[in-house]
């Protein structure tokens, strides 16, 4: 069996500010929650509807102190980066909690416009800027 893909891919806005908090070796982690919507027609109705979903999103080192400097609540993002699962005990019931990894995001919309020069045409991403220079791929 080949190797999977875990890869979100989502488009929505933030539903608060950003929180960051530092790890113990001082690296920053921001979390925020994105809401997206779908919408569609109701076949019996005919009516229009819509429904929001909500996504934990996490940041680490320098995305994390990007998006925690400079996204608020309402803003429009792209984000991409993998799902995690995480899971704790409390009262000795297990909860569980799913999340993107970002691994790469882009501000959207005119509240980060003066933002979109930055970087990648806006985007971000993990890898530093000289990643793949030329002679660096193996084939």
């Amino acid at each position: 069996m080949g190797k999977g893909i875990n890869k979100a891919i989502i488009v929505g806005n933030l539903t608060r500010d950003p929180e960051t908090r530092h790890m113990a070796n001082g690296n920053p982690v921001t979390n925020i929650t994105i809401a997206t919507n779908d919408a569609w027609k109701d076949k019996e109705t005919g009516e229009q509807r819509e429904k929001a979903e909500y996504h934990r999103v996490t940041f680490f080192d320098s995305l994390a102190e990007t998006v925690s400097q400079h996204a608020s609540k309402g803003t429009q993002m792209y984000i991409e980066g993998p799902l995690r699962t995480n899971e704790w005990e409390k009262d000795g019931q297990k909860h569980y909690s799913t999340s993107i990894h970002a691994k790469e995001f882009q501000f959207l919309g005119s509240k980060q416009d003066g933002n979109q020069s930055q970087g990648n045409q806006g985007g971000y991403n993990e890898r530093p800027d000289d990643y793949e220079k030329e002679g660096d791929i193996p084939f």
